[in-house]
């Protein structure tokens, strides 16, 4: 069994780091587990001191920038404060919506319950603003393109939640936690179910582009995370049953 690595480096020069994280591994320390495995720690062996800029959640693939200097770090983080970062997350939900663009205005409280999961908040919350959209649906599933504008603790995922649709084995704000098999979405298959393994059994949550400007050079500059083995192995074996694939003409559009 092939063991899959914390991260892999995309970009790093003098001022910043770029890299793709796995699904569960915290970025930074958290609160409730003082000793478990963290992005930050282990990226650290490989480039030394770096400054946090901003998270994503353990549960959640992709792309994490940290900056090697104070300078790279303020500039870095002026640019998340003042919402001028680009982020683009892409998403598997249960289910199909019934639009194909959705922008979501909603306040969120962070910890705001007994399992400490965001919600909807009007009154105490902070804003929050998420542009979705449909990719395609995939017999029971959709893929979705989330274009968070704020980041908020778990913003993509209650955003979807209160607008009736849950990502892919979410832990805490899905229902149906089921794993995406093979033979649940190709009509002929002659595996063994009890010996079949998941094609993916975690958040189906990934951040996949990031654009920022180099705090040094001033530079617009666009970072991609290519999908992790599951989540690929997902969009795979859908593309080739419904004929949807959420990176057709990513290469065309490439620069």
């Amino acid at each position: 069994m092939k063991i899959t690595p914390d991260y892999t480096v995309i970009y790093s020069d003098d001022d910043i780091v770029v890299v793709n994280k796995r699904s569960g591994l915290l970025v930074a320390a958290d609160r409730y587990d003082a000793d478990a495995p963290r992005l930050d720690l282990e990226v650290e062996k490989e480039f030394g001191d770096l400054y946090a800029v901003h998270r994503i959640d353990k549960d959640t693939s992709g792309i994490v920038i940290y900056a090697r200097t104070a300078e790279a770090h303020r500039s870095l983080s002026m640019q998340f404060e003042g919402r001028e970062v680009h982020k683009v997350y892409h998403c598997l939900v249960n289910g199909h919506p019934l639009w194909q663009d959705l922008h979501v205005d909603l306040k969120l409280l962070a910890d705001g319950d007994a399992r400490h999961r965001t919600v909807a908040n009007q009154r105490y919350g902070k804003p929050a603003i998420t542009d979705f959209r449909l990719i395609g649906n995939c017999g029971p599933y959709s893929w979705i393109e989330a274009r968070p504008k704020t980041g908020r603790t778990h913003q993509i995922r209650v955003h979807l939640k209160e607008n009736g649709l849950a990502i892919v084995c979410d832990p805490l704000y899905s229902g149906n936690q089921k794993p995406v098999r093979l033979s649940d979405i190709k009509r002929k298959w002659n595996g063994d179910v009890e010996e079949e393994r998941p094609l993916l059994a975690r958040l189906a949550l990934h951040a996949y582009k990031l654009e920022v400007e180099h705090p040094v050079t001033g530079e617009r500059i666009s970072f991609t995370a290519p999908y992790p083995r599951d989540l690929d192995a997902v969009r795979k074996q859908l593309q080739k049953i419904f004929k949807v694939d959420p990176l057709a003409g990513e290469a065309e559009n490439a620069e």
